[in-house]
Order: structure tokens, then sequence, then C-alpha cells
């Protein structure tokens, strides 16, 4: 679990560190600010995607199901800065289905975490095809990264793209074509 008095500490660490006056009006609350806010943007890191994929429904066609355009808000291990963009997700389900809004809250629990865009794509799906079993899963996920835009390099405006895909996802160009094409459309 978190520990909310090493959080505040390390803040005002980090702003003592920076040169800033701990004790000026506007830092007072900061340590506590961030420690509640760590809890909200970190909370994932005590949550299992399991849990929110456990309610299926069966089908009598598997046809494939894709959910877009999921907005979510990360932040980048390496330099503690955030992340965010759009994921996507498809399946072809075996079967079974999933309420659309699991789909979401999946990508939350991996969003709210420390984390690399990379892993967290291969974290969606691998929790979609554990959870579901269908018969192949997509995972895209488009984000702007701020310690690409704001530091470093500094190129506002750019985007990581991140795919995973399993199963028929996994050789089937046409199937990953016609994916993308509703994944684009308006």
């Amino acid at each position: 679990m978190m520990d909310y008095e090493k959080i505040k500490a390390g803040v005002q660490l980090l702003l003592e560190g920076i040169g800033e006056d701990v004790n000026r009006e506007g830092l007072l609350e900061t340590p506590d600010r961030i420690a509640r806010m760590c809890r909200e943007i970190y909370g994932g890191l005590y949550e299992d995607a399991a849990v929110h994929l456990k309610k299926q429904f069966s089908v009598e066609r598997n046809d494939i199901v894709i959910e877009k355009d999921i907005t979510f808000y990360s932040v980048c291990e390496h330099h503690l800065l955030p992340f965010y963009g759009k994921a996507h997700i498809g399946y072809l389900p075996n079967g079974r289905v999933v309420g659309l809004s699991k789909l979401a809250r999946t990508v939350d629990v991996f969003a709210r975490r420390p984390q690399i865009q990379e892993k967290m794509t291969a974290q969606i799906a691998q929790a979609l095809e554990e959870n579901l079993q269908p018969q192949g899963v997509i995972v895209m996920l488009e984000a702007e990264h701020t310690c690409m835009t704001m530091r470093g390099i500094k190129k506002p405006g750019s985007k990581t793209v991140t795919m995973v895909t399993t199963g028929v996802f996994q050789d089937n160009y046409e199937l990953q074509n016609r994916f993308l094409s509703m994944v684009r459309q308006g």
C-alpha cells in the first residue's frame, strides 16, 4: 500500500532540493496534495484487471468487437511525467463478450501506475487474452509523452503508437487492416 508520510517527506525534500522555500504560502500544503494525488494517479498498482473482466455474456456470433478512443492518462516511469492519449481495443470473441465499460476499466488499471507505453499495450492485451480467452486480441495505443514535449527533445504534437496482436490477429493482415480502418472512421 501507499505510504503517504514517505510521499509527503519526499515531496518536501524535492522542493528543498530545487531551492524552494517549503514554508512559502503556496507550497505549505503541496506535500499533502501530492500524496493524495498519488492515490488517484497510481491507484492501478493496487487493482487487478481480472476483476473487471469477470462479467461476461454469451453470444451466438463471434464478430469483431472494437472499443475505440478510450482516453487514458499515465505517468512515464523514467521521468515521472505524464503521457496521455487514446486506446483502441479489438477482439474476436470465442462465444463470450465482456461489458464495454470493462474494456475502459482495464485500460485504466494499467494506465494508473508508473508505466511505459509499450508495456501498457502488452498488459492490456494479455489481460484480455487471459480473461476472455478470445480467438484473438488487438490493442493499439496512441499517446503524447510530456517527457518528449516539455523537456529533452521538445517536440510537442509528436505521438507514439504501439500495437500488440494475439491469436487470429497476429498474422492476419486483412483482419488487422479491418481493425485499423474501423478505428480511423469518424
